[in-house]
This record gives C-alpha cells, sequence and structure tokens, in this order.
C-alpha cells in the first residue's frame, strides 16, 4: 500500500516521447565518453581481433535487450526493471533493483560530469581547480536539473540534439576512415588469452551498458508496450555498428593505437588533420554532456518510481501541476549528484554500477521467463512482443551476465554488496514505516468523517 499523501495526487505524467525519443535516450546513453577512450584498452588486450569482439558483445547485448523487449511489452508505467521485478519476484527484490538503478545513475552522472569538465578544461584549464571547477559543475547540473523540471519534451528535445551531436562526428571518422585503412592492420593474428578475452568482454559490456534505462520513462512514452521494445533493439543495432566500425578504423589507420590516451582524436588527426581531431574532441563534449541529461532523466524517474508504488513517500512522487514531470524526484537526484560529484565520494561509489547492471540484467531476464507461467495469466498484461525459441533467449542472457559477473573485480564485489545492503537496510526502515502511517492515516481519516472533512488519498 502507498504512503498516504496530504491531498490526491490529481496529476499525471505527461506521454509525449516517441519510437525514436526513446532510441535516443537509448543511444545517448550507450554511447558516452567511453566510446573516444575504450578503442586503445581494447587493442592492448585483442588487437586486430577487437573489432570482431565488439560485433560479438553487440550480439550478446542484443539477447539481453530481446528479453527487456519482451517484458517491457507487458507494461506501460514508469520504472522499467524495477517494476518487471515487482511484478514477478516482489517487493523486496524489486526494491534492490529499483534503488540499484536510482543509486548508480546518481553515481554516474556526478562521474561523468567530472570527465565533462575535464573536457571544457582542454580549453580553459582554470575550469578544472578551485571554485571556478565548482562554480561549474554546479551550473550544469542546474541547468540540466531545470530543463528535466520544465518537461519531458524539452528533455527529450535536448537528448535529441546531444544525440546527433555525438554521431555526426563518429559518422565523418567511419565513413573518411574506410578510406584510409590499412587493411593488413587488420589481419587475424594469434588468438587473445583467455584472461585477455575475459578483460576484453567486461570492458565491452560496461561499454554497451546503458540501454537498461529505455523503458524507465515508459510512464512518459505515448504507446510504451510497442515502442519500449523497438527503441531497445534498434539502440543495441546502431550502437553495435557504430562501435564496431570506429574500432576498426582506429585500428586500421592508428599505429601504437593501444598507447592512446585519445585514440580517436588522435586516429582523426591521421586521415582528416588537426580539423578532424578538434571534430572528434567536439562529439566528446557532446557526449558527456549527453550522457549527464541521460543520467538526470533515468535517474530521476527511477526515485520517481519508487515512490508511485509506495515503495517511498510520496514526496519523491510529486508530479509537478504545470509541467507535469517528476518534480521533486528530479530535483533530489541533482542534488545528491551535485554532494557526490563535489566531494568526489562518487568515485568508490561508482565501482557499484558494475554489479548493478548485472543484477539489473538477471532480474530482468529472470522476471521474462517468470512472467510467460501460466499463473501470471490476467495479472499483467499480455506481451506486445514475443522473443522466438522459447526460454532459450532469456537464459542465454542470464549466462551472459553472470559468466561477466565471474570476471568483476574485489572493489566491485565489496562496494556493489554494499551497496545491496544499503538497499536492504532502507527497505526495512520503509516496511516499518508504512504500517505506522497507514495507522496514522486511518485515525485521520476517522477524525476528518466526524467532522465532515475531506478524506486523504494514496496516491
Amino acid at each position: 500500500m502507498p504512503y498516504p499523501t496530504e491531498q490526491a495526487a490529481p496529476y499525471s505524467l505527461k506521454r509525449e516521447l516517441g519510437r525514436w525519443d526513446l532510441t535516443a535516450i537509448g543511444i545517448n546513453q550507450v554511447i558516452g565518453a567511453a566510446v573516444f577512450a575504450v578503442p586503445a584498452a581494447l587493442a592492448a588486450n585483442a588487437g586486430a581481433w577487437s573489432p570482431w569482439m565488439v560485433g560479438a558483445v553487440g550480439f550478446a547485448s542484443l539477447l539481453i535487450a530481446l528479453s527487456f523487449a519482451e517484458v517491457a511489452s507487458r507494461f506501460d508505467g514508469t520504472g522499467g526493471p524495477y517494476l518487471y521485478t515487482r511484478a514477478a519476484f516482489g517487493r523486496f527484490a524489486a526494491f534492490e533493483v529499483g534503488w540499484m538503478l536510482w543509486f548508480t545513475r546518481a553515481a554516474s552522472w556526478a562521474s561523468v560530469i567530472h570527465v565533462l569538465v575535464s573536457a571544457l578544461g582542454f580549453y580553459w584549464p582554470a575550469l578544472t581547480i578551485g571554485a571556478p571547477r565548482t562554480v561549474v559543475i554546479t551550473l550544469i547540473i542546474a541547468l540540466l536539473a531545470a530543463i528535466n523540471v520544465l518537461g519531458i519534451r524539452q528533455s527529450s528535445l535536448v537528448v535529441n540534439v546531444l544525440t546527433v551531436g555525438k554521431l555526426l562526428p563518429l559518422a565523418v571518422f567511419i565513413v573518411a576512415g574506410v578510406f584510409f585503412v590499412d587493411w593488413a592492420r587488420l589481419a587475424p593474428a594469434a588468438m587473445p588469452t583467455a584472461a585477455q578475452l575475459s578483460s576484453t568482454g567486461l570492458l565491452l559490456i560496461f561499454a554497451f551498458g546503458g540501454y537498461e534505462i529505455v523503458p524507465v520513462p515508459g510512464g512518459e512514452a505515448r504507446d510504451p508496450r510497442r515502442d519500449v521494445p523497438f527503441a531497445l533493439i534498434m539502440t543495441i543495432v546502431v550502437v553495435t555498428a557504430v562501435m564496431t566500425l570506429a574500432q576498426l578504423v582506429a585500428v586500421g589507420t592508428l599505429p601504437g593505437l593501444a598507447a592512446s590516451k585519445t585514440p580517436l582524436a588522435d586516429a582523426a588527426m591521421m586521415f582528416l588533420g588537426a580539423g578532424g581531431a578538434a571534430m572528434i574532441t567536439l562529439g566528446a563534449v557532446f557526449s558527456t554532456t549527453g550522457n549527464n541529461m541521460g543520467q538526470a532523466l533515468s535517474g530521476s524517474r527511477n526515485l520517481f518510481a519508487l515512490a508511485e508504488q509506495g515503495d517511498l513517500p510520496a514526496f519523491f512522487g510529486r508530479v509537478h501541476p504545470k509541467f507535469r514531470t517528476p518534480s521533486n524526484a528530479v530535483l533530489v537526484t541533482a542534488g545528491v549528484s551535485l554532494a557526490l560529484a563535489l566531494s568526489g565520494t562518487f568515485q568508490s561509489m561508482a565501482a557499484a554500477s558494475a554489479i548493478s547492471r548485472l543484477l539489473v540484467y538477471v532480474a530482468t531476464c529472470a522476471s521474462m521467463l517468470r512472467l510467460r507461467s501460466a499463473r501470471f495469466s490476467g495479472v499483467v498484461k499480455p506481451p506486445a512482443f514475443v522473443v522466438p525459441f522459447g526460454p532459450i533467449v532469456p537464459i542465454a542472457a542470464i549466462a551472459i551476465a553472470t559468466t561477466i559477473l565471474a570476471g568483476a573485480t574485489p572493489l566491485q564485489l565489496r562496494n556493489g554488496a554494499a551497496a545491496l545492503l544499503a538497499g536492504a537496510v532502507l527497505f526495512s526502515i520503509a516496511a516499518f514505516v508504512r504500517p505506522r502511517a497507514r495507522d496514522v492515516h486511518s485515525k485521520i481519516e476517522q477524525e476528518k468523517g466526524r467532522k465532515g472533512g475531506n478524506s486523504f488519498s494514496g496516491q
């Protein structure tokens, strides 16, 4: 039962997102700062095999995305994996998923904004230290929060523009670079070792991560049961093509790729000159800004969903009466991210994101299997999109996610476990508060009934 509120919730979120808006949200979140830097690490681990490995992990990600797509086609609310886990496995498991989704979005926002400030510092070094750094971080977070409060349409337009702004430089890099590739550099060499394959796979699965946020703003999509599956699949298809081709061009054009700190910019310098390098640098700025915007959008909707379903106080689920956005959730998420960014504590918390992502993958794929059971017929809507081959795809997706978990570092495991424990504590507190809140609510209802007043209603 939800926490009681002091008034009925007469406002709902606006449904203004189309399938390509959702696709842009997904692409924007996956193609972040990493795509401009990760080619060097991939080349160091896998050499000429690295483009093929990018394609292979893209296919593995598609298996997970297909599982997301089927289960998403049963729901039309806000929350994505949190909603699916709640329907399939109950409140506690769902709270852990929803908490980890929000926690890692807030920490990631704080982390990515440092990348953005560093990129701006390339042109204005004074912005990276002291009071100017604090002011810039605060202004950027405040601006993105304001856009998110003003409306989902405004937020979507900004995401769309920033997504195009990052894809255009990458497209120019790929199309022009293909003509300068030394194909001898891509000749198959000795197969990477098992350790190299494992580290490359772990690096790539997180480079591909972010598409799990596509279903989160489902409550603001016009036709989420059809458009979310489309957006999930298109996100992986586009990202796989871009990342595979960018890696191919980088390997084929830049000698010493593995040692480069700015691999795509250095490769562009080889065949497009200084203008090409500047273009890629500008693309990286668009990319990190867009990623920040995506963190703000998805993180606030995760917090809103927890409140909307009664797992957090209704304060976090307030919908702005004019803009019809989850304004309190936006402001709280922005405030937490700002505190983490300025204190630097996001660095230790960001290590938990690895475990969070795998938890979300496994929970969603398992929810897909469970919701197919006849016992859920009539409890959840029938899927508008069905993955073929029975249970093969979700089982393969779960196997991929758990295999990756085996490659997590001790730090990632410790911090992930700590974050899960913190979620369990919060859930216990919430479970204790809920019955007391219901008792207070009941007494207020009785008193109002005696006085003839209006009753309170839950959200």
